[in-house]
């Protein structure tokens, strides 16, 4: 017997799936963009996404491969909404999505930085981080461009083994 809640998971399973269109080694699961996948009382499924940044190219991609795998898979009605609040942080990614990435040699971000509620204080110095390479894993690595192939990625070298490499920033 197929019940809602069964149709729901089966729904949700198959939004998982999908690839993100800029890291395809990424689920949009993997990456934290799908928030929900919901089914109305009509038998609309609804899947909700959240971009990594404000205006991210990506997302109309994202909207059409999900509505299509969804539609693929049997759902007549599908919508797609784009849900903004709370913002996407690269907090949200999974720990298989950040071991995706380092296996691909791209360096999955660190913790977003915590910080109290209230204005944001403005730090004039230049802030250090430590970017393990993803192929040697020496932190001897430094940054190259603050833009990468995607703007939600710079570009690093390491200066132990000489690669450059890809590093997805925090948010």
């Amino acid at each position: 017997m197929v019940t809602v809640l069964t149709d729901v998971r089966h729904a949700r399973h198959i939004a998982e799936q999908v690839p993100d269109p800029e890291l395809p080694m990424l689920t949009l699961a993997d990456l934290g963009v799908l928030r929900a996948v919901e089914m109305t009382g009509d038998g609309t499924v609804v899947a909700s996404l959240t971009p990594t940044y404000s205006g991210c190219p990506a997302m109309a991609e994202m909207r059409a491969d999900v509505a299509a795998r969804l539609r693929d898979a049997g759902y007549a009605r599908v919508e797609i909404r784009t849900v903004l609040d709370p913002p996407w942080t690269s907090d949200w990614i999974t720990p298989e999505g950040r071991r995706k990435l380092a296996e691909h040699g791209i360096a999955p971000p660190g913790a977003a930085p915590r910080r109290a509620a209230g204005p944001v204080p403005l730090v004039l110095s230049p802030v250090r981080r430590t970017v393990e390479c993803p192929r040697c894993g020496s932190v001897d690595t430094e940054e190259t461009s603050r833009f990468a192939a995607t703007s939600c990625k710079a570009l690093w070298r390491c200066l132990a083994c000489r690669e450059p490499f890809e590093y997805v920033k925090e948010i």
